[in-house]
């Protein structure tokens, strides 16, 4: 045999064991970290820690549960040296199949990944990705500091900042990701890098608002803020076409005239099959244990049926916040940014654009154990401000026009629904961006950038087209950079740059 030959021969026997190699076998045979096989009871309790149900029927081949960077690292080595799909879990928040859910690859569980370290002098901490909004807020309990975290408790600290983050405290912080003062992440080569504004500030850039196309962070270094009691609760409103201009009405006025950045509010509209549903029901959140006279009114003295507001911690609210998970139900959610109308023009947008959602939502409503949803978020000016004022993100939104976040679910019982209501929240996204460039064109709303939230996009949804050129081509750049082969691009879900 020539040496030319034998170095065929012996490529092509490395390309076939490439191809034939299980990242699940291998990490078992040659290290210690815990892999779950799926009669495991480990497996399985991971698996139904979803939120939809269609993310748990997913069966990975296995579940690897690294406790530290350096297991990650091993993991991410021996995956590079297959062909597999794979995904990363923090929360399993996200309803996207294949985003943080596999079929017949390895999912790499960041539950061990669970350390918060602080610092009570600085309110500086270093926290894992395997802490969930709830755990994190009980961790934090009495040390008077607090996360600028999301507003359910079950939600992944990991997926949450990679995201951005929406936090009923982002008119006084910016987003979760806002906070950030370093990242530690394993790339995919293998190594252990730190991504910070001196060190590689372009990655650091991109891991805020870029999602899951740089690498698996295993630790987020971030900036805690004082924390006292907080009130919040929930006013519930049976609905009526007067209750729903009233309320409609009340955000826009609360997204642009509200001067208290401790002030937050989620107006949300629900109906469903089941016992009728059909109703508002609000998250009203206030940071500190006094409510100032006037900052709700609006909202208050609109008859609501019930009122639960009261004091209490924050980590009671984020405890008791998982009601709103609709367990053993397929969870679909999109997302649509709307330019504040003005308030002559709020009854035709706004009473519009939620008369659209009406419309299309009523068309599910003999879906089995259908719940639609849709939440008008208010997003002033003064949020971006807060999260330009800390650091630089992927999202660069600018402060030149109050907006509103819509989100917009459906959720249902039996995964044979789902093309239909895959049809559905289309037309309801659809319908609703459509409506909102037609009052663009016709100068009823201004011209305004208008990003689409990660952490409530559909995945049939655009999300790196939505952001400015420049976001789309750093993070495009930097993609290329510390993953060159396209391990993260290529081999599991989450949009692409």
């Amino acid at each position: 045999m020539t040496i030319s030959t034998r170095g065929l021969v012996s490529s092509t026997l490395l390309l076939l064991g490439r191809a034939l190699a299980d990242t699940c076998s291998v990490i078992e045979d040659t290290s210690t970290i815990d892999v779950a096989r799926p009669l495991d009871l480990s497996y399985l309790d991971e698996q139904a820690g979803y939120w939809s149900s269609s993310c748990s029927a997913l069966k990975p081949s296995c579940i690897i549960f690294p406790k530290d960077a350096a297991e990650v690292a091993a993991v991410v080595a021996a995956l590079a040296n297959t062909t597999e799909q794979f995904a990363v879990k923090s929360g399993g928040h996200n309803p996207n199949n294949y985003w943080s859910s596999v079929a017949g690859g390895p999912l790499i569980s960041t539950r061990k990944l669970n350390q918060v370290i602080l610092n009570t002098e600085t309110g500086v901490a270093r926290v894992g990705p395997g802490q969930r909004l709830d755990s994190i807020a009980a961790e934090l309990q009495g040390t008077g500091w607090t996360f600028v975290g999301g507003r359910i408790g079950n939600t992944g600290v990991g997926g949450l900042v990679l995201g951005g983050g929406l936090s009923y405290m982002s008119a006084q912080y910016g987003w979760s990701a806002s906070s950030v003062l370093e990242f530690e992440i394993v790339l995919a080569n293998g190594t252990v890098a730190t991504a910070s504004e001196s060190h590689h500030p372009d990655l650091f850039r991109a891991l805020k608002g870029g999602g899951n196309n740089f690498g698996v962070v295993t630790a987020y270094v971030l900036q805690l803020y004082r924390q006292d009691d907080v009130v919040a609760g929930n006013l519930v409103f049976a609905r009526t076409p007067g209750t729903d201009a009233r309320l409609l009405r009340a955000v826009r006025d609360f997204t642009e005239h509200n001067a208290d950045d401790r002030a937050a509010i989620i107006v949300t509209a629900e109906r469903g099959n089941i016992d009728l549903l059909d109703a508002w029901i609000l998250f009203l959140f206030y940071d500190g244990p006094v409510v100032p006279p006037g900052t709700f009114d609006n909202f208050t003295a609109a008859g609501p049926l019930l009122n639960t507001l009261k004091v209490q911690s924050y980590a009671h609210l984020m405890g008791t916040s998982n009601w709103v998970v609709v367990r053993g139900s397929v969870v679909t959610i999109a997302t649509e940014t709307v330019p504040l109308p003005p308030a002559a023009s709020v009854d035709r947008v706004l009473g519009g654009l939620h008369a659209h959602w009406r419309d299309v939502s009523g068309t599910t409503l003999l879906v089995p154990g259908i719940i639609a949803s849709i939440a008008w978020q208010p997003f002033p000016k003064r949020i971006a401000r807060a999260a330009r004022a800390r650091s630089a993100d992927l999202i660069d939104t600018d402060d030149t026009v109050d907006r509103l976040i819509v989100e917009m679910n459906y959720s249902f019982l039996l995964p044979s629904d789902y093309d239909r209501i895959d049809q559905a929240i289309q037309r309801t996204y659809g319908g609703m961006r459509d409506r909102v460039l037609g009052w663009q064109r016709d100068g009823t709303l201004p011209d305004a950038y208008l990003p689409i939230f990660m952490n409530y996009g559909y995945h049939r949804q655009d999300y790196f087209g939505r952001l400015r050129p420049e976001s789309r081509a750093l993070a495009r750049s930097v993609a290329d950079r510390v993953d060159p082969d396209g391990l993260f691009r290529t081999r599991t879900g989450g949009w692409k740059p």
